[in-house]
């Protein structure tokens, strides 16, 4: 286990809500921030706030120095070959938005297939609904085993030459599963489709090398991560953002604009329209540096020696149902679940009253709910800086509340 002092780097943590010590689960919406984060936005916007790229007075240099330095450490953080491969988004979200939008939109055609699964996020879905419909192509799903594995018996009967696209998440942020990225990008090569990976699950619990993985697109959240909201990273191979037309126009994207055309600067910068999000890539660097300093290896270990821990504890829990595998090897830090006849909104506000933060709802995926026969669920979710005190006061405010709505005390 890391050491519990790492705790003391994230101030929210200490407080109390409803008279309780604060115990956060809510990481797979949304991580804390440490202070050397928050240190480091400070210190941009006390300092060096200036405009990127074209600027030549000392603050511009120093901003862009820092905001370049951010891209630097990203593309070492998930083992990209070049800086010219990482594009700074607003977030996943977008990265997939801008692959459907423009690469997309080159690849697919009427008749076509994109291939996704049915454990997908709504960002990995809505986007290629939208696809589809322009094309006139067909969006199909990967179905699941019994327990929310990707059943790769189906992908492999479902992909054919007819499917131009693969868009799978690395991690699902219900089941808790991690899909064999590997395997499925080599096979979707084989067709010659494009593999593009939902990593926001992924990129803040384990270490990533994209090209070990050979995915040709990867998109992931800075605020998973310990970074800012609205920072994001979009990878892609070169050779096919090269290809790829942008689908914002403006600022810091252009090469030289005509009075009837215009032309676009080099990678990166080529899809980073206007004035880009500075501070949220400075202070993504930071947590890059954080994350690092700590180890991805060990991050990753922490959390699987936290469910080891908490789920055998869970699953002893009469009335308790867990969505996604039963073994806690195959499960991550995010573990989904329902209390017989208590609805999840009304288990997250008890729970609340713990001092425990957990999810309630359709966490954006809900397809897989509707495949699982649930409209909802509740969503406790592990990070680094929780402790095996945190999964008990978990167990036991689960246990009060059973009992608060069996017979009416807690």
């Amino acid at each position: 286990m890391l050491d519990d002092k790492i705790k003391q780097d994230f101030p929210i943590l200490f407080q109390e809500v409803n008279d309780e010590p604060l115990v956060y689960l809510d990481n797979a919406a949304t991580s804390q921030k440490p202070k050397a984060v928050t240190d480091s936005l400070v210190h941009f916007y006390e300092h060096d706030n200036a405009n990127v790229h074209r600027g030549v007075h000392t603050l511009a240099e120093r901003a862009t120095s820092s905001y370049e330095g951010a891209r630097e450490k990203v593309r070492a953080f998930i083992h990209a070959k070049s800086t010219k491969e990482v594009l700074f988004t607003r977030g996943t979200t977008t990265g997939i938005n801008w692959l459907a939008r423009s690469y997309g939109e080159a690849v697919v055609g009427s008749g076509d297939e994109i291939l996704i699964s049915q454990m997908e996020h709504h960002s990995n879905i809505v986007a290629w609904q939208e696809l589809a419909k322009r094309k006139g192509a067909t969006l199909v799903y990967v179905d699941l085993t019994e327990e929310g594995m990707l059943d790769m018996a189906d992908f492999k009967s479902k992909l054919s030459t007819k499917t131009k696209i693969v868009s799978i998440a690395h991690i699902s942020n219900v089941l808790g599963v991690v899909n064999p990225i590997k395997e499925l990008s080599a096979l979707a090569h084989e067709v010659g489709a494009t593999m593009i990976v939902d990593g926001a699950q992924a990129a803040p619990h384990m270490s990533i090398d994209v090209r070990d993985l050979d995915a040709d697109f990867y998109a992931f959240s800075g605020h998973k991560m310990c970074g800012p909201t609205g920072i994001g990273v979009l990878y892609g191979k070169e050779s096919l953002l090269e290809k790829m037309d942008p689908i914002e126009f403006g600022g810091e994207m252009i090469d030289f604009v005509y009075h009837d055309r215009s032309t676009w600067t080099e990678l990166p910068w080529k899809f980073e329209a206007g004035t880009p999000n500075i501070a949220g890539a400075i202070g993504l660097g930071a947590a890059v540096d954080y994350l690092t300093e700590i180890g991805m290896e060990e991050i990753h270990a922490h959390e699987q020696e936290l469910v080891a821990y908490v789920l055998p504890k869970l699953q002893q829990i009469e009335g308790l149902t867990i969505y996604g595998p039963k073994d806690p090897s195959q499960h991550t830090g995010v573990i989904a679940f329902n209390l017989d006849g208590i609805h999840p909104h009304d288990t997250s506000t008890a729970l609340d009253m713990e001092g425990v933060a957990v999810r309630a709802g359709h966490h954006c995926v809900q397809p897989l709910l509707s495949y699982l026969g649930v409209q909802s669920t509740a969503r406790a979710s592990f990070y680094f800086y929780n402790t095996k005190e945190d999964a008990d006061r978990l167990v036991e405010a689960i246990i009060a509340t059973k009992e608060f709505f069996s017979h009416g005390f807690i």
